[in-house]
């Protein structure tokens, strides 16, 4: 990672609730080709997520604690503070000086954006704005939020913007967090009603959706040079799985999530 940050931009992509058995099994089907394109082996990654709801995972992803690998470790972390007797810091960990990775990727030069999704990247309020509030440029507005059912069209869109109006010589390090996933999703699937309700057929359709327009996400990051992306879960959400529902909780569907980092390369996604 020191030989990544300063030369790359970097693209950090939470799909926020997403399931690893839902996300595999569209995988393996063929049905997200878009995103298994870029997974090593065509596979999900499975890990386990280092909160159990979207607030604590991501105080933990932006303090460098990105999801762990669902083995017995350690297991060197890609990026972390600096902090005496870390067994997860390595020779190849890019460490700073300061409380989380947004802030350090500033210090290191890079333009912090944050495109939000869910509500606590809505800035509506306090604890909304604790999240996006880490960031140097933080943009949210209802049609990235969960209730709509084109969120993440709109934001791809804003990060076009974005990344067009940065100066080719910048830096950046980009955050979107997905709200597709998240309930209510039952609007993904065709012919669905809101009286059928979110189910796991409905939260693979909001996968496939993500899966039609991600290209878009990945041309613009990668549009000025390379990029190093790392595309994972926060946590994932319980369809009545041994009586479940939802996540907040510690339950299997919830702890375990999908995982992946890869490079974007500059000249052929950019022609995408």
């Amino acid at each position: 990672m020191n030989e990544i940050v300063g030369s790359h931009d970097i693209l950090l992509v939470t799909l926020d609730t997403l399931r690893f058995d839902v996300a595999a099994e569209l995988a393996a089907a063929g049905r997200i080709p878009n995103l298994a394109r870029h997974l090593p082996g065509g596979r999900w990654e499975r890990r386990h997520a280092p909160g159990s709801f979207t607030y604590a995972s991501h105080q933990a992803i932006f303090a460098g604690f990105l999801p762990t690998p669902a083995a017995p470790g350690p297991h060197p972390r890609l990026f972390a503070a600096r902090f005496a007797g870390s067994e997860t810091t390595a020779g190849r960990t890019f460490v700073y000086d300061t409380p989380d990775l947004v802030s350090g990727l500033a210090g290191e030069g890079y333009r912090t954006v944050c495109v939000g999704g869910v509500g606590f990247f809505n800035k509506q309020g306090p604890l909304g704005s604790v999240l996006p509030g880490m960031f140097q440029e933080s943009h949210w507005e209802p049609e990235f939020g969960v209730a709509s059912p084109t969120s993440f069209e709109a934001q791809v869109t804003r990060a076009e913007h974005v990344v067009r109006e940065l100066p080719r010589e910048q830096r950046l390090f980009l955050f979107v967090n997905v709200a597709a996933l998240h309930q209510p999703n039952w609007f993904h699937r065709p012919g669905a009603t809101r009286d059928d309700g979110d189910t796991r057929a409905t939260h693979a359709a909001a996968l496939e959706y993500v899966n039609r327009h991600i290209g878009r996400l990945f041309a613009a990051a990668s549009s000025r040079r390379r990029c190093f992306a790392v595309v994972c879960s926060d946590h994932g959400t319980a369809y009545g799985d041994d009586g479940y529902t939802g996540h907040r909780i510690g339950h299997e569907s919830v702890w375990t999530v999908p995982y992946a980092h890869f490079f974007l390369d500059h000249t052929a996604e950019a022609a995408r």
